[in-house]
């Protein structure tokens, strides 16, 4: 198995990077390399993996300290950090002890129990929408690969018909403390039981499924349901989807990151949807019906006469639809003139005459012109 690279390196970040840097990062790798924009490229698959799982951790505040402290161990359930395991196989026994005691400062923090019930961690993916899906709501499919209950042991870790024998060195306390002579005096500390590995149990004979883990990753496929309204970069948390829970506790959530692919001719800020439209001279001069886009279709828009450019008007309710319900925002409709590149002698004439008749001389293309004048 290829060795993971580091979780900075994956994402292009410093190691000192703020976590909105390291949340922009995500998002510009995840986007480049979505599945669904380069269906069947196993390359761009494994790079929005690998994405996905550095920003799990990295996203973390506690995570990234662990991950900061020990690196890919920290997550390694057989490196011997109390049963750790990457998304859920459980956590850190509670290190705070050994500063907590250490020199006789009192008896530190009480060590977490390690047979209590924790929640699962939280998994995280990506969707990605079109900018129609995000303005009236869709329902998408996701595959995950979240960390499940062993169904071989029900989560045990012991072969079927066996049991875990509570360990003999910590008495199931996961930790065990030791009493050190210092220069000054004695001290104690507790660290992780090397027996069980802070798990406060021994397993002699291991599921064979798990290898005594009591969790497997599966892939699984997830339907979301995209709400109405959703903007790009929102974040969309479905309960119960994430890791399993240890020890019986209930399973983290699913955070789906919705982005949103940009429109040939829409923007959008808020609820409000922006067109520029690009309009003939004569129809800005003389008005004129034109039909626009929206989101809903072409519509009707009366230019009036006299229009000037970057005249801005609205279409109400052909917005976005507002995400907690209740209407649609508006439509806004920047025009713009178009300049022909090309006429004809004929349309140069009558070019010249309307010109003159309000009272400009010195075009281009004339007998003066602008080097003309000059001259005289």
């Amino acid at each position: 198995m290829a060795e993971k690279r580091d979780y900075y390196e994956v994402l292009g970040v410093e190691k000192g990077a703020t976590a909105d840097e390291i949340k922009k990062a995500y998002r510009k790798i995840t986007k480049a390399n979505h599945p669904d924009l380069h269906p069947g490229d196993k390359e761009c698959e494994e790079r929005f993996k690998e994405a996905n799982e550095a920003y799990e951790v990295l996203s973390d505040e506690e995570k990234r300290k662990k991950y900061d402290q020990y690196g890919h161990a920290a997550f390694d359930p057989n490196a011997g950090f109390g049963g750790g395991g990457f998304g859920g196989f459980g956590g850190f026994s509670d290190l705070g002890d050994i500063f907590g005691d250490i020199f006789g400062f009192g008896g530190g923090r009480t060590s977490r129990n390690p047979n209590a019930p924790r929640r699962g961690d939280d998994l995280r993916t990506t969707v990605n929408i079109s900018f129609e899906e995000a303005a009236f709501g869709c329902e998408k499919e996701v595959t995950i690969t979240p960390i499940e209950t062993c169904t071989e042991c029900n989560g045990t870790g012991c072969a079927p018909g066996t049991t875990a024998e509570v360990c003999p060195d910590c008495k199931g306390t996961g930790t065990i403390r030791t009493t050190q002579r210092t220069p000054f005096g004695m001290a104690q500390s507790t660290s992780p039981c090397p027996k069980c590995h802070g798990s406060g149990k021994v397993i002699h004979q291991p599921c064979k499924t798990c290898k005594g883990l009591g969790k497997v990753r599966r892939q699984r496929k997830v339907k979301i349901k995209i709400p109405a309204g959703i903007d790009d970069g929102q974040t969309l948390s479905i309960s119960g989807k994430g890791n399993a829970g240890v020890n019986g506790g209930p399973a983290g959530d699913l955070r789906v990151s919705v982005i949103v692919r940009p429109h040939a001719s829409f923007e959008r800020d808020g609820s409000s949807v922006l067109l520029n439209q690009e309009i003939s001279f004569a129809q800005a001069a003389l008005g004129a019906d034109i039909e626009v886009p929206t989101l809903d279709g072409k519509v009707k828009l009366t230019i009036p006469e006299g229009t000037q450019p970057g005249a801005v008007f609205r279409l109400r309710g052909k917005g976005i639809p507002y995400l907690r319900g209740g209407g649609r925002g508006d439509q806004f409709i920047t025009v713009s003139i178009t300049v022909p590149r090309s006429l004809t002698n004929s349309q140069k004439e009558h070019l010249r005459a309307f010109a003159s008749s309000m009272g400009e001389t010195d075009l281009g293309g004339g007998k003066t012109g602008i080097f003309g004048k000059h001259k005289k």
